[in-house]
């Protein structure tokens, strides 16, 4: 995304809110945020409580932190997008944890942070995510295809190149842009397409693979070997 991209998201507040079960943690990433075009709207510190005040405030993004009391933070990440679909979520742990990181994923995580991250990092994840795209590292994202793969039969992996299959070039081409985190205004910028062209065809993959949305299909494409370099 580009500094003029970010500056644009600017206009109109990105609306936060902060799940940690520690107060102190907490406090550090409201004045981390404390940036123009971010408003924080609450703070929760279990994760029954973030789904919760995710239903009633309404957010842009919700900062999770995994390990939580009551309801852990792949869990009220699970209930959150069963519940408000359009809200984006960003794990901000300090686990490296393959299954934490795999968890997160599937339960619809858009961006995996590891606390520590720098201010700036974390305005761009939220300003990222807000504006349609993924943060999940590609180290991670081929420590998630490996295991993947691993875990999968001789079927299981025919069954992924087959759905691979499916897509056109054109669709190819996106899933590409979208395992590199791009948003729908970068790739169309790219393709030279219109922005509702290019929210199509992700919707078009989406269905395709089987998947729930645009980080676990950038999941399917290193799995696949796909180049997103």
């Amino acid at each position: 995304m580009t500094e003029d991209e970010l500056d644009n998201q600017e206009e109109t507040s990105i609306r936060v809110l902060i799940v940690d079960d520690h107060p102190m943690v907490r406090a550090g990433a409201r004045a981390m945020l404390n940036t123009p075009g971010i408003e924080i709207i609450g703070e929760a510190g279990r994760g029954d409580q973030a789904v919760a005040m995710t239903v009633e405030l309404k957010p842009d993004v919700v900062l999770m932190d995994i390990q939580l009391p009551d309801m852990d933070g792949v869990h009220a990440t699970a209930a959150i997008k069963e519940q408000a679909p359009e809200v984006a979520v960003i794990v901000v742990t300090g686990s490296e944890s393959r299954e934490h990181i795999r968890g997160a994923v599937e339960a619809g995580a858009s961006g995996y942070i590891l606390k520590g991250a720098p201010r700036e990092m974390l305005i761009q994840a939220v300003r990222m995510v807000q504006a349609g795209g993924s943060l999940i590292d590609a180290s991670m994202l081929a420590a998630l295809a490996e295991d993947a793969n691993a875990e999968a039969d001789e079927g299981g992996l025919t069954e992924v190149a087959r759905l691979m299959a499916s897509l056109s070039p054109r669709e190819l081409q996106v899933l590409g842009y979208l395992a590199r985190g791009m948003t729908n205004k970068e790739i169309a910028g790219e393709m030279h397409y219109s922005v509702g062209t290019v929210k199509n065809v992700v919707q078009r993959i989406i269905e395709k693979l089987g998947v729930s949305d645009r980080t676990q299909a950038a999941v399917y494409a290193v799995r696949a070997g796909l180049d997103v370099d």
